[in-house]
């Protein structure tokens, strides 16, 4: 494991041992990412070779689209909060960002049918891609997720091993029907006056695992528990940047850290491309505390819930209250009456 000021680098090939089991120093160097940074990139994950810049490739090509073949996918289309979003629209800490993005989730049909406490259902459904003017993008996008859907389960075994859990501890929840989110992000300083040299604003993720592809431009800044200053995640070619989101960090009482972060615009002129991808579980999942060996239980610094925004133990709920937030135009576009529950 190396160090790039203070974000921990591991190899996921080494994860396991020959006969199958997680290699002890694989798993002491995960355990201290996970619980001091909440922060690490990851190489040797399995992609193909030339995967990643490909995608990179086809997502640049894609956003140099005229802006009327973007918006034939415009998310206010979708009641399920998917497609292309314009530059400025999506909303981090009440603030327009300054990306234009698309947003995938796993292709199904709509449930037209569902308890009316469990809104969440309304998530589910198909993504709009560019089929016609486009076909590159679907197959490199959903080719992408699955190797995604592949390395995040790994990593939450080995999360689950490094506190002393089965491998399989958190499985149940992504079984069959795991509501996975990706993106397919293009940043331009200079372009959104209201956002200033926010790309994304400070947050946390509120779901399990994040998966980032970033390229060269870099922009990516880390807040670990009990550091003042912002740390530079400095791009490394083909690497992940995996961080851990608040359900982890709740479930955990603190032990896992759910570390804040954020996105600087890249300068007037240049155009920095992303690709983060939430490893999540099926949108009906509830997630109960973890018990923690009483070492770690020792180790784990507790919780403070925002009031603002409280997290939930229903994944789905979490979900679709982030996606309402982030984009109040189709939500009040599709579900005014949620507006105020």
């Amino acid at each position: 494991m190396s160090h790039d000021q203070g974000i921990p680098v591991l190899d996921l090939s080494t994860a396991r041992q020959p006969y199958g089991s997680f290699s002890p120093e694989f798993i002491e160097q995960l355990r201290y990412a996970t619980h001091n940074v909440g922060f690490f990139q990851i190489t040797g994950y399995g992609a193909a070779p030339g995967q990643a810049e490909h995608l990179l490739d086809v997502i640049r090509r894609f956003f140099r689209l005229p802006l009327e073949e973007r918006m034939k996918l415009d998310n206010r289309l979708s009641p399920h909060f998917r497609g292309y979003t314009r530059m400025g629209t999506e909303v981090t800490q009440g603030r327009a960002d300054a990306r234009e993005q698309i947003d995938y989730s796993p292709e199904r049909e709509p449930v037209s049918e569902y308890p009316a406490h469990q809104p969440y259902w309304l998530l589910q459904g198909p993504n709009l891609w560019p089929d016609e003017s486009f076909p590159e993008l679907k197959p490199a996008a959903m080719e992408w997720a699955e190797l995604m859907s592949t390395v995040g389960m790994e990593l939450l075994r080995a999360i689950a091993v490094s506190m002393e859990l089965p491998e399989d501890y958190f499985d149940e929840p992504f079984r069959d029907s795991p509501a996975w989110m990706g993106k397919l992000v293009h940043y331009v300083g200079g372009v959104v006056e209201a956002a200033g040299d926010q790309g994304v604003g400070s947050h946390a993720d509120y779901g399990f695992v994040t998966l980032l592809l970033q390229d060269q431009v870099g922009g990516l800044e880390v807040q670990p528990p009990g550091v003042k200053e912002w740390l530079p995640v400095e791009p490394i070619p083909g690497a992940l940047v995996v961080n851990l989101g608040e359900m982890l960090e709740v479930a955990t009482e603190g032990y896992l850290a759910a570390t804040i972060h954020r996105v600087q615009a890249p300068p007037p002129g240049v155009d920095r491309y992303s690709v983060p991808f939430f490893w999540s579980p099926r949108l009906d999942a509830v997630i109960d505390p973890v018990p923690l060996p009483p070492e770690l239980k020792a180790q784990a610094r507790g919780i403070s819930d925002n009031p603002a925004n409280p997290l939930l133990a229903s994944y789905g709920m979490n979900m679709l209250k982030g996606r309402m937030r982030a984009h109040p135009d189709v939500t009040e576009r599709h579900y005014p009456g949620l507006l105020n529950r």
